[in-house]
Order: C-alpha cells, then sequence, then structure tokens
C-alpha cells in the first residue's frame, strides 16, 4: 500500500510539488482515535484568509500558463473549487486527522500547488472562490478502521457546506455556478450537489460539475446527468487516469463509475490521439506542452501511454487535470459561454 506513496512522491515532483508522506511517523500519529484528538477550530468565512482564493484579489489561480486570461465570460460566472488532499505531511500538531486553516505552511503548499496548478484552469470560465478547509489526511483514505476516515471526511464536508452557504449568501448574486474539484474535493463535491443541487432552485445556476479524480457511480447522481459532449451543461464530468492495461486494486468501484475523456468528451471506449492534446501543464507552470499524451476511456478508468517511461508510475491521479490542462480550461470557458448563450 505504502508503495503507492513513494510513487506519488515521484510523479509530485514533476506535476504540483506536493510533498510526500512521513510513513513511520504518520502511521504513529493516526493510530490515535478521532475522538480522543482536539479537532482544529472551525474556520471563518467571513474573513478572507480563510479563502484560498476570492475573485477581490490576486490569487495563485489567477495566472495564466501561457500568461493570457480571457476574463469577458468569466466575469459572469463563478466557480466553487474544492481543492483536493494537501495535508500529507507527518502531522506537527495534535490535529492529526484533520488540518488547521491556520497552518502557514500548509497553506502555501496548497496554494503552490493545486490552487496554482489545478484551479487556474477554470479562470477563464468564471471568478473563482475557493475555501480552504479542514480537510482530513491523506492517511484517512487508507485507514484500515473506515470509521475514522467517515468521521475525518465529515468534519472536512461540514467546512465545505459553511464556506457554500456564505459564498451563496455574500457572493453569488444569483450567478451560473460551476463546481470544480479534485481528489479529496470531489468526495465534498459529489456531496455538495445531493445537498444543494437535488431537486432544488439552485439547480438552475449550475453550468456543470467537474468531479475530477473520484469514481463517481452512473447511478449515484439521478437528479444530473453524465456530460456526452463537448457543450452540454447542467452535467457532470469525471475522470480518473492510469497508465494504460492497468487495472488498481480498488478496480470495482472504477468499474461501475462514470468517466470521460478529456481530449474529447465522451465516454467513447477508443483512442484519442496525443494530437488532440491542447497542452498538458507540468512543472514549469509557465511551460505549455501540446500533444503530451493521448487517452483512452476503458471500463470506468481513463488509460493513458506513460509520458515518463523512466518512471514505473502506473496510477497518475495527481495529474488528472494537469495531463490535461488546456483542453479543461478551454472546455469549462466554453461550457460557460453556451450556458449564457442558453440562458438568454
Amino acid at each position: 500500500m505504502f508503495r503507492n506513496f513513494i510513487l506519488i512522491c515521484l510523479i509530485s515532483i514533476l506535476f504540483t510539488s506536493c510533498c510526500c508522506i512521513r510513513v513511520k511517523q504518520t502511521q504513529t500519529f493516526m493510530h490515535q482515535p478521532f475522538e480522543q484528538v482536539k479537532a482544529p477550530p472551525a474556520p471563518d468565512y467571513s474573513q478572507s484568509k480563510n479563502w484560498a482564493a476570492l475573485p477581490n484579489r490576486n490569487d495563485a489561480c489567477d495566472q495564466s500558463p501561457d500568461g493570457k486570461t480571457d476574463t469577458s465570460i468569466a466575469q459572469m460566472v463563478d466557480v466553487f473549487w474544492i481543492h483536493p488532499t494537501t495535508f500529507t505531511q507527518a502531522p506537527k500538531q495534535n490535529f492529526c486527522w484533520n488540518a488547521d486553516v491556520n497552518d502557514v505552511e500548509l497553506n502555501l503548499k496548497t496554494d503552490n500547488s493545486t490552487i496554482l496548478y489545478q484551479a487556474s484552469a477554470f479562470n477563464s470560465a468564471g471568478k473563482i472562490y475557493a475555501p480552504r478547509y479542514r480537510q482530513a489526511h491523506l492517511y484517512a483514505f487508507f485507514t484500515p478502521d473506515k470509521s475514522l476516515k467517515r468521521k475525518a471526511l465529515r468534519l472536512a464536508y461540514e467546512d465545505i457546506k459553511t464556506s457554500f452557504e456564505f459564498y451563496l449568501k455574500n457572493y453569488n448574486h444569483g450567478r451560473p455556478i460551476i463546481i470544480a474539484s479534485h481528489s479529496q474535493g470531489g468526495l465534498h463535491a459529489f456531496w455538495l450537489l445531493r445537498d444543494y443541487f437535488a431537486n432544488q432552485p439552485l439547480m438552475k445556476q449550475l453550468v456543470a460539475a467537474y468531479i475530477i479524480g473520484m469514481p463517481i457511480p452512473k447511478d449515484s447522481l439521478n437528479f444530473l446527468l453524465p456530460c456526452k459532449d463537448s457543450s452540454q451543461t447542467k452535467c457532470y464530468l469525471s475522470w480518473y487516469t492510469f497508465k494504460e492495461n492497468y487495472y488498481p486494486p480498488n478496480y470495482n468501484e472504477y468499474a461501475v463509475a462514470y468517466c470521460v475523456n478529456p481530449l474529447s468528451w465522451n465516454d467513447v471506449e477508443n483512442n484519442v490521439g496525443k494530437q488532440f492534446n491542447e497542452g498538458a501543464v507540468i512543472k514549469p507552470f509557465g511551460k505549455i506542452k501540446p500533444k503530451f499524451v493521448g487517452a483512452k476511456v476503458n471500463k470506468g478508468l481513463l488509460w493513458i501511454k506513460s509520458p515518463f517511461p523512466f518512471l514505473n508510475i502506473k496510477n497518475y491521479h495527481i495529474g488528472d487535470i494537469n495531463l490535461f490542462y488546456m483542453n479543461v480550461k478551454n472546455n469549462a470557458a466554453f461550457r460557460s459561454k453556451i450556458f449564457l448563450q442558453r440562458k438568454n
């Protein structure tokens, strides 16, 4: 199991500068029962410091790898970004199951990784709002005690709900919304859609939901259709990237999931060549790599040929967005444009 951590560390150097988990030290911390560990203080979302991104200030998500950002559409749409797990290091405080939003070092790590390399892909599609939250530690996804996982994730989701409600009341003003997320953020996005959009008036404002890096069972969002092409709105998209011909140990979760190809924006199971890749963005951020890698949907998985033959990487989860960065950027902006046209 922990061999995967080492591989993730290698590929993370190329993608988002995320640090490795210190396995032995973290295992020691994470043996503490959830109820016996003091929870970090809940964030106050009226304070801008508790947001990793807000439209009224310069944030890492405002950058573009080509130095160009078209804000004509973005001024009329909001993007609510829920970031993935960046709390991966051995905890330094008593807070081990959930992160402290006042942790300056962790916040810098978040801003310089997921906010810069992932959230920025949506800055031409809308104004980005990205809450800091008491995210569950990476180990919560690997602990044998699933009750601890649920408790840590539920605490994290409470913050997402609180931040979203604050956003709706103080920032949204009835504007169209894109829900965008990755990994742990995708799980929170799934719950958010279920709790706030299903059979609710807010559904009329939903442009699309990018639930990336989290397998979503096809029948689990019966109020929201999966996107079947590049222009469909009021739908969701999801994919999870692996090396060609590889099936993860927990494949049953993916076998029942909807998977779209971000190079074709449909779920047809055929090879889409790398000539359709408009540009990957890996380190350094300012360099776009067009035609970087092709992709194929296969039974709930997104398969790619390894772009790094010198690394024996089979799980490209950390690069779900970076590998197809410009395709995601252009498609999100296109869906916003289509939604605004249909609304008018």
